[in-house]
């Protein structure tokens, strides 16, 4: 394929309103937004901005959370949020100055919260205006999930120690780069998977990452990275569930080995019987993770299509874009794109582009085929134009055809070879077992139903035709038959040679 060939393959998002309505009902969001309103007369705040104790309480009871062990801990990262989405804004106590807020304890109000400007975005503003809201949100969550463990970093600071980013075994550029490369897999598998919401299983996601690809098995070592990685995917995945990034279902902890300080086994882990792998974590995208994930690659530069995005365009890209494409989004794609046209115009356009002698030329052209099959019957005087067009006057004919339309003149033998050929051309490029295995029965379907078929189909006037007849003689079971198509093959490249 071309080699401005997407780098990422399209994902089918979800409607703007539907995943604005996803991200306020996202818990944290959700909490946040209610903490925000709650301040409207005024929360006493701290140096950070952080809930004194008494306000700390009081919200905790707003969100009906008292009861709940980690309530007030759900309340200070929903007021976090809240702050560092503009859904509150602070205002300082001017009298206090910054020695004299220094001497103040921690818990001393110098400052106070009330309603920001974001609050009225979020309740009344567009679909788009929340999602924005939402993704600085969800950029804070992620900034949290790949953050150090704070009882490490408590540990370090006490009795006046200075912070040691060595000693706790923590790089920020990698952490960010891994959690990114894992959301980048989640996203791909979502793009790729034809059933929507499948789950993954956080070992085979956490091996993605860190297995090499040309090793069979994986060694001890790479099996303890493995399994540590687990580990830290799944405190990430518990940060980053609560924003409404990823659906999770966390690790069992009854799988996990408890050591005491000296490292003695306090509890030992379960064992896992092969059909309990979901017990080890499972996890996938929401459609607003889908949605947020292609965001943060646009950004950065990263070709990330999404379907519906070729609407608009001529049907130049759209043909060439499809052959990239798995066949359920190239359906959904091509479907937009016609509903945007009368069906005549739309096949005058597709069959002027799938014309050409060029290496993409049967790629088009199947592209091209694929999407006619969805045009309504008045395209019929299009196909009719194309009848005697050696590039597409035997897609023409298949299409008249498959709608039972009368008066469909035969094809000349040489029409038949060349659509042959044209249309062997566009699979070769697909290497996937069960493409290979169609395109073998095809190879060997077609020369039993054509006596001498290796005799003639050398002469066509087509691009590939010896590339076509290598791989018929590559695939096909039958050892003479074989061995024809390689004489065939010879004698096309003979003939483009003179």
């Amino acid at each position: 394929m071309p080699a401005d060939r997407p780098t990422m393959p399209p994902v089918r998002l979800h409607p703007e309103a539907e995943l604005a309505r996803d991200a306020l009902s996202a818990p944290l969001l959700a909490r946040a937004a209610r903490l925000a309103c709650w301040a409207g007369t005024g929360v006493p705040v701290g140096v950070g901005g952080e809930l004194v104790d008494k306000s700390l309480v009081a919200a905790t009871e707003h969100l009906g959370l008292t009861g709940d062990e980690e309530g007030p801990a759900y309340t200070a990262e929903a007021w976090q949020l809240a702050v560092d989405t503009g859904l509150v804004e602070i205002t300082e106590d001017d009298e206090l100055d910054d020695a004299a807020a220094a001497d103040l304890p921690d818990d001393a109000a110098v400052g106070t919260a009330t309603p920001g400007e974001e609050l009225a975005l979020l309740t009344s503003g567009s679909p788009q205006d929340v999602l924005d809201i939402w993704l600085g949100g969800m950029e804070t969550v992620l900034a949290d999930a790949v953050a150090p463990d704070l009882s490490d970093i408590a540990e370090q600071l006490a009795d006046g120690g200075e912070l040691d980013l060595d000693a706790l075994d923590w790089n920020p550029e990698e952490e960010a780069e891994l959690l990114d490369g894992i959301l980048g897999n989640l996203y791909l598998l979502s793009a790729l998977n034809e059933v929507p919401g499948q789950d993954v299983p956080l070992p085979a996601l956490a091996a993605s990452m860190i297995v090499p690809d040309d090793m069979d098995e994986p060694t001890d070592e790479i099996l303890e990275e493995v399994s540590a990685a687990m580990m830290r995917l799944d405190d990430q995945f518990r940060v980053l569930e609560p924003i409404g990034l990823v659906a999770y279902r966390p690790v069992d902890e009854a799988l996990i080995e408890e050591l005491d300080e000296d490292g003695d086994t306090v509890r030992a882990a379960e064992p896992l019987a092969d059909e309990d792998v979901a017990r080890y974590g499972m996890v996938r995208l929401t459609p607003l993770g889908v949605w947020a994930v292609r965001a943060r690659m646009l950004d950065a530069g990263v070709d990330a299509p999404a379907v519906g995005d070729l609407a608009d365009q001529n049907a130049d890209a759209l043909l060439a874009a499809l052959p990239d494409y798995p066949e359920v989004l190239a359906q959904a794609e091509s479907e937009q794109w016609l509903a945007a046209r009368t069906p005549l115009d739309a096949a005058r356009d597709l069959l002027a582009a799938a014309r050409g002698d060029d290496e993409y030329g049967p790629l088009r052209r199947l592209a091209a085929q694929q999407t006619l099959s969805l045009v309504a019957p008045e395209a019929e005087p299009a196909l009719r134009e194309v009848l005697d067009d050696r590039y597409l006057g035997g897609l023409a004919r298949v299409w008249l055809a498959e709608r039972g339309l009368p008066d469909i003149p035969e094809p000349s033998q040489d029409m038949v070879f060349w659509l042959t050929v044209d249309t062997i051309a566009a699979q070769l490029g697909d290497t996937d077992d069960a493409a290979t295995a169609e395109l073998r029965e095809l190879v060997q379907g077609l020369t039993e139903q054509h006596s001498g078929f290796f005799d003639e189909v050398w002469r066509v006037d087509h691009p590939a035709t010896a590339e076509v007849l290598e791989v018929m003689g590559q695939l096909h079971p039958d050892k003479k038959a074989a061995k024809e198509a390689r004489k065939a093959a010879f004698k096309a490249r003979s003939r483009q040679a003179d």
